[in-house]
């Protein structure tokens, strides 16, 4: 079975495109526009690995990674920051909020699927 993996992004066209690069890796993947969202589907589901951007509306990314690593079914579940925030704050802010990792976007899809496949295997 291959590994469940959601992407959290407000940007639909980065949501696709992250998902589209992630099934052509052999992933499942869902999708979610915001925290929330994010919330509501890691509570229904099981994931194995998180996309998560930081800037969304009604609940931001750091604000999602402090409800899901409280959660005890998601206390190790490996999370990917991808963000256009490239300031070594908001890189040491996510790590401090539970981050696994940090990209950069626009970030190019063997990257992407390199460091899913890194922190997956961990």
């Amino acid at each position: 079975m291959s590994k469940r993996i959601l992407v959290i992004d407000d940007s639909p066209l980065v949501r696709n495109l992250h998902s589209v690069m992630l099934k052509s890796a052999g992933f499942q993947t869902e999708d979610a526009e915001n925290g929330f969202d994010a919330l509501e589907k890691a509570m229904k589901s099981d994931f194995d690995l998180m996309i998560v951007d930081i800037n969304m509306p009604k609940m931001d990314g750091f604000a999602f990674f402090k409800e899901i690593r409280n959660n005890e079914k998601y206390k190790d579940v490996p999370l990917l920051i991808v963000s256009t925030e490239s300031e070594s704050e908001d890189k040491m802010k996510g790590f401090k909020a539970g981050a696994n990792l940090y990209l950069i976007k626009p970030v190019k899809p063997e990257v992407l699927i390199e460091n899913v496949n890194l922190l997956l295997q961990s």
